[in-house]
């Protein structure tokens, strides 16, 4: 009886050996499948961002090209508003400079009138 249950206890632990080889090679299949999603995520991950880049990069040229001409325009614009306001400085200059200076050379004091009425007592 012995020899037959050194004989079961032998296959026993022969079938736990088996059993802790069979989980040892699922955990590294596990672990490489694991890497190997990760690898392919992070390769994924990199085209994605390749193609926003790119989407991006033509959006930022399609729309920069019509900044340029809107800022070629404003220019524009201002350099002829300020040629008319140069113009309209030349014509009544004088007139206003002698305004300016009769305004300010001739001072008329008023007390306001919320101060010069004296506080109700």
């Amino acid at each position: 009886m012995s020899a037959q249950n050194s004989a079961g206890i032998q296959t026993l632990l022969d079938a736990e050996r088996e059993a802790q080889k069979i989980v040892q090679k699922a955990r590294e299949y596990r672990t490489k499948r694991v890497r190997d999603a990760k690898a392919e995520a992070q390769k994924e991950i990199e085209e994605y961002r390749k193609e926003k880049d790119e989407e991006f990069k033509k959006f930022q040229t399609e729309h920069s090209s019509g900044n340029k001409k809107a800022e070629e325009d404003a220019g524009k614009d201002a350099e002829s508003k300020l040629a008319d306001i140069k113009e309209a400085g030349g014509k009544a200059g004088d007139k206003i400079v002698q305004e300016l200076l009769r305004v300010v050379m001739e001072v008329k004091p008023e007390v306001p009138d919320r101060v010069a009425a004296p506080p109700a007592a």
